[in-house]
């Protein structure tokens, strides 16, 4: 009877230390982190004392806004939105004069320019396409979390494309990025009429 007791509770014990440890492991796991990780785990990044990867989550099926190309930056940019800020542009914002709302996220995709030159196409008439992602860079609206920033907050990620790999921006980046969620609230004043925001919603 004792030795069936002294089984039973260091079966209790291990037990308890199995789910401590497990629950230790998956705290840690639920953590943004702020180093170099896959594509696959982008959405645990975050920009030190900013936002996190996770706050666009499913962005990759977001409808377009509009393009974006900038010859001396060399880069294509094609800039998405989420479904509250897209209806809030078929609404006429910020055209009408009002804000965004409330939840509205803009993402900004840049890939350096490939040219395609596969039949119909060729090396004297080449077509200009999407190569090597480089950044993903986003905003999101939130009136009392920002309130410092004009309701916005500001993030972006480098891509490399040689190691698979996403890591938040820094100052070497291109911008040079600060670690917090103000990084791009300098630069979007000049597009305070239009609710801070450049990209307008192109007739479609």
């Amino acid at each position: 009877m004792f030795k069936s007791n002294w089984l039973l509770g260091l079966f209790l014990v291990a037990s308890v230390s199995f789910a401590a440890m497990h629950a230790r492991r998956s705290a840690a796991s639920a953590q943004p982190q702020a180093g170099n990780v896959s594509a696959e785990d982008k959405y645990s990044l975050q920009v030190p004392n900013g936002l996190a990867f996770s706050e666009i989550r499913g962005y990759e099926t977001w409808q377009v806004v509009g393009p974006s190309l900038t010859e001396a930056a060399n880069v294509i940019r094609v800039i998405v939105a989420n479904p509250v800020m897209i209806k809030a542009y078929q609404e006429g914002i910020p055209g009408n004069g009002k804000p965004f709302p409330d939840g509205s996220k803009i993402v900004k995709l840049e890939w350096r320019p490939k040219k395609l030159t596969d039949p119909p196409f060729s090396a004297s008439t080449p077509d200009t396409v999407p190569g090597d992602l480089t950044e993903v860079e986003f905003i999101v609206k939130d009136s009392k979390r920002f309130s410092d920033t004009h309701g916005w907050g500001y993030a972006m990620f480098d891509y490399d494309a040689a190691s698979g790999t996403f890591a938040p921006a820094t100052l070497a980046s291109k911008p040079p990025q600060g670690h917090d969620a103000k990084c791009g609230a300098a630069c979007h004043t000049l597009a305070a009429s239009k609710d801070y925001i450049f990209t307008a919603y192109p007739k479609r």
